[in-house]
C-alpha cells in the first residue's frame, strides 16, 4: 500500500478554469480537526500577457460557512516554469498574516502551508473551536491564468491509516 495515498487527504480547491484567481476568491473551507497541516497547491497555467499576479493569504475561519475570518501566517514556495513545464524550486519562505505577492507571469506552481497551530490560535470567535481554513486570493495585476487549486491535509494526532479518509469538506 501507498503511505501516502493512505496518510494524506486530497480535495479539490479549484477544478482548473480559465481567469481563475480573478478579483477576490476564496477555496473551499477545510477542516484541521483531524489533520496538522494543510497544503494548497496552486497550479497557474502560463499569463496571456505575462504580467499575472496574485496576492495569497490564508484565512482561520469561525465556522465552515464563515463569518469571521482571521488572516494568519504560512508557509510557501514558488515552483516556476516555462511556457508549460517547469520545476525551479524558490525558497521556502514564511509569510506573515498579510500574505505575500506571487512572482509576475504563468506557468507556476505555488506551495502554500498552513499548521493547525497557527489555526488553532487565530482569534475568530468561533464555538465550534478553531479549525477551519481557507485559502484567499486577490488578483493583483489582470492577466487572466487557467488555474486550479488541490487541498491535501495530513500529519499531527488523530490520523491513521484508513482506506477511505474522511471528508474534509463539511
Amino acid at each position: 500500500m501507498s503511505l501516502m495515498l493512505e496518510n494524506l487527504k486530497f480535495a479539490m480547491g479549484l477544478s482548473p478554469i480559465a481567469d481563475g484567481l480573478d478579483g477576490t476568491k476564496r477555496s473551499d473551507v477545510y477542516s484541521l480537526r483531524a489533520h496538522g497541516r494543510i497544503l494548497f497547491v496552486v497550479a497557474m497555467g502560463v499569463a496571456t500577457g505575462g504580467t499575472a499576479t496574485t496576492v495569497l493569504t490564508v484565512n482561520a475561519c469561525d465556522n465552515v460557512t464563515p463569518s469571521n475570518r482571521t488572516t494568519i501566517p504560512f508557509w510557501y514556495r514558488e515552483i516556476i516554469g516555462t511556457t508549460n513545464v517547469g520545476d525551479t524550486d524558490g525558497a521556502i519562505t514564511r509569510a506573515a498574516a498579510a500574505g505575500f505577492t506571487t512572482t509576475a507571469g504563468g506557468a507556476k506552481i505555488v506551495l502554500v502551508e498552513a499548521d493547525a497551530k497557527d489555526v488553532a490560535a487565530a482569534s475568530v470567535n468561533s464555538t465550534y473551536g478553531n479549525h477551519f481554513v481557507e485559502l484567499n486570493s486577490v488578483e493583483g495585476v489582470n492577466d487572466p491564468v487557467v488555474t486550479s487549486i488541490v487541498a491535501i491535509l495530513g500529519g499531527g494526532p488523530n490520523r491513521y491509516a484508513k482506506q477511505i479518509n474522511a471528508t474534509v469538506i463539511v
